[in-house]
């Protein structure tokens, strides 16, 4: 009884450590298997897994990640409000399940390129929320140095938001074609939304990539309203994981980051395997409008939004799973609530206090490497210097 005794105190002495919660002398489970929605497919045999084990590390690697996208946006918005943020900003809160999801799927060496509606992926490809917050208010600390904003943001192996409606399709096809052209076991992620996916620009790229075999995932984020257009409005056929015709695909539940990571590793096989690209369709929501111009009330009811909420909420649907399979407790997650909402107010004080860039940089960093050469200005004697 002693030695109980001993192990309860130092336990005890353990959870109430400052900032510590009770949870120290709890056992969690190390993993769960879950079932998760089998997605419908084209011009397939099988598809991904209907279940799939979940680890505690990695279940709280997710919901952290998750929650700091929400967080992040939720901030975006209430600082485009106060005037901080201006021009173009589109967010993504409801739709965490995919960015988190996709990276979950692929490794840090593959390569993903994306729409305008960008922040969550370039947390998720490894940039800190301070840069992205940074870059949305025009600070020189921002990703971009400021001079990108909410549309054009970059990171290692991911090549941004693109600010022209499906343009960045066949840039996905030309990056995928460079991974097989050096040789290297890589995949590109091109995304687009639902809006996009009645480009002419896409079927062409679709055409390419299946003619020569390119290693690439074409992933259309389905949120069901292009703009303030509902899909059955917009598309003859909304059954887009199909629109590929000759290329197989899959329809994914993107509200579920389980059934989002299982699908992008059964893509990325696929890819990796030389077979050539593969479609898939995540069925996903957004909260807030279009952009930051649009209420989002306009074309859909309010209730539509709330149901949403309440019956598909990604981080809720993963939050429910790890508490009723006791991978962590509900005071653990809430603990990452608070440091979260921490990291992002330290980060909108940075974004706030820190310096917009002078005028003199205006041309700067045209190229990567080369000597530094003058920049024609908005007439012929107005000149900027440009360094890489």
């Amino acid at each position: 009884t002693r030695e109980v005794e001993v192990a309860v105190s130092r336990d005890c002495a353990t959870a109430l450590q400052p900032g510590r919660v009770l949870v120290a002398s709890r056992n969690f489970a190390n993993d769960a298997t879950f079932e998760i929605k089998k997605c419908d497919l084209h011009r397939l045999e099988e598809g991904p897994p209907v279940t799939t084990v979940l680890t505690r590390e990695d279940g709280l690697k997710y919901y952290r990640m998750m929650q700091t996208v929400r967080r992040m946006e939720l901030k975006a918005d209430q600082l485009y409000k106060q005037k901080i943020i201006r021009g173009f900003c589109h967010l993504c809160d409801g739709q965490e399940a995919c960015c988190v999801g996709l990276e979950a799927g692929i490794n840090p060496t593959d390569h993903l390129i994306t729409a305008y509606r960008a922040h969550g992926f370039t947390f998720t490809r490894g940039l800190s929320v301070r840069e992205i917050l940074a870059e949305l208010t025009g600070r020189k600390g921002g990703c971009a140095k400021g001079k990108g904003g909410s549309m054009h943001m970059y990171a290692k192996n991911f090549y941004g938001g693109n600010g022209i409606v499906g343009a960045q399709v066949p840039l996905g096809a030309g990056i995928a074609l460079a991974c097989k052209y050096n040789g290297k076991d890589e995949v590109c992620l091109t995304l687009y939304g639902d809006g996009a996916a009645n480009q002419g620009q896409i079927f062409e790229a679709y055409n390419m990539a299946a003619l020569w075999k390119l290693p690439c995932i074409f992933i259309c984020e389905n949120n069901r309203y292009g703009m303030g257009t509902s899909v059955e409005r917009a598309a003859a056929s909304t059954d887009y994981y199909k629109r590929g015709d000759f290329i197989p695909g899959l329809r994914v539940d993107g509200m579920d980051i389980l059934c989002v990571r299982e699908a992008t590793r059964f893509a990325a096989a696929y890819c990796r395997s030389g077979k050539g690209p593969i479609l898939m369709e995540l069925q996903t929501y957004r909260y807030h409008g279009h952009s930051m111009s649009d209420p989002g009330v306009s074309y859909r009811t309010r209730e539509e939004i709330q149901e949403v909420r309440s019956k598909s909420d990604p981080i809720m649907l993963l939050k429910d799973r790890m508490v009723n399979s006791n991978l962590a407790s509900v005071e653990e997650l809430k603990e990452i609530d608070v440091e979260v909402r921490k990291e992002i107010e330290d980060a909108a004080q940075f974004a706030t206090a820190d310096p917009e860039p002078p005028l003199e940089e205006l041309g700067y960093h045209i190229y990567s490497s080369d000597p530094p050469f003058e920049v024609r200005g908005a007439n012929q004697w107005i000149k900027f210097k440009s360094v890489s």
